[in-house]
């Protein structure tokens, strides 16, 4: 059995990462290569990725952004391993690599989709500008093994997580997502209506590049956006929705109609929201009512066909 891990990347300084991971692969042999997907970085650093490559380092390199499902796809052709462990570039190792691989041995006949899961540091960024990624991701997206066991498909991730080969003749990742968002949730509901399980485990990665407050408030209005596209576009709306903890309040809000309602709080408000949410007196309740209203606005555009100014993304984000 070989095992490939594959570290898509764009813009980010994973040189320490692939040393370790490559050093802790010496006393686990099962796994085989590293393969760095390059999704179009700059030059300064695509000379970095390119001093990695060597033995059991690959480096995949696209010249232009092609988005984060098209790179994968790019890199899961390339691999050779039976299994790959996909994991992010901005995490960091929790203990030494050596033990972080042989957790993905010891629970590797658990299933073929093994997620090991997301941590954050346990004391606040330094950079106040960082806090709202901080506070929404150790109180949501750090979970125990047994709460992400309970839903394990609205709880899963490609930023740390073992995939069976196998799996890849069914499912490939979506490459007409070309912005930021919801990736992973159409992944795991193909997955779902595929009968595929996930299992969920305790080995999670560290999760470090955070976003500024402002950075994070634009990602979260280009995945909103991919989500209400999606949506319209599933054939399944009931089991899509039971992957998104979102679309579940937003059935309610549907039945008693008050989207449209939500919308237009959204539309006169939303810049006081922003405002509230690059604070430092961060709430997770407001940020959430900033989201569903989002995504009421987003369902009056794209099945009106409206579109609203409020809503124009920096291209350099996309």
């Amino acid at each position: 059995m070989k095992i490939s891990i594959l570290i898509p990347v764009n813009n980010y300084d994973i040189i320490a990462l692939v040393h370790s991971m490559k050093e802790g692969m010496e006393n686990v042999g099962e796994f085989s290569e590293i393969l760095i997907g390059d999704d179009g970085s700059s030059e300064e650093y695509r000379k970095k990725y390119q001093s990695l490559a060597g033995e059991k380092i690959k480096i995949i390199t696209s010249e232009k952004n092609i988005g984060r499902a098209a790179i994968r796809n790019r890199m899961i052709n390339e691999a050779t391993g039976d299994y790959l462990l996909f994991i992010d570039a901005d995490v960091m190792i929790r203990g030494t690599a050596e033990n972080y691989l042989t957790r993905w041995l010891e629970n590797i006949h658990l299933g073929r989709v093994i997620s090991g899961g997301i941590l954050y540091n346990d004391n606040p960024p330094g950079d106040p500008d960082k806090l709202l990624r901080w506070k929404y991701g150790r109180l949501k997206e750090q979970k125990k093994t047994h709460e992400r066991n309970k839903h394990p498909h609205s709880s899963f991730s490609t930023f740390n997580v073992l995939i069976e080969r196998s799996v890849f003749h069914k499912i490939r990742f979506y490459e007409e997502l070309k912005q930021y968002g919801h990736e992973d949730t159409l992944f795991s509901y193909q997955l779902k209506k595929a009968g595929i399980n996930i299992h969920h485990i305790d080995n999670g990665l560290i999760h470090e590049g955070l976003e500024t407050n402002k950075e994070y408030l634009t990602k979260v209005k280009l995945s909103i956006e991919n989500l209400s596209r999606l949506y319209d576009n599933v054939t399944d709306k009931k089991t899509f929705a039971a992957t998104v903890n979102l679309l579940r309040s937003f059935i309610w809000i549907k039945r008693f109609r008050l989207r449209g309602l939500l919308a237009g709080i959204f539309i006169r408000y939303r810049d006081r929201m922003e405002i509230s949410l690059d604070s430092s007196k961060i709430s997770l309740l407001l940020f959430w009512f900033y989201k569903i209203s989002m995504f009421c606005t987003f369902r009056e555009i794209h099945q009106k066909r409206k579109f609203l100014p409020i809503f124009r993304i920096p291209p350099e984000i996309i």
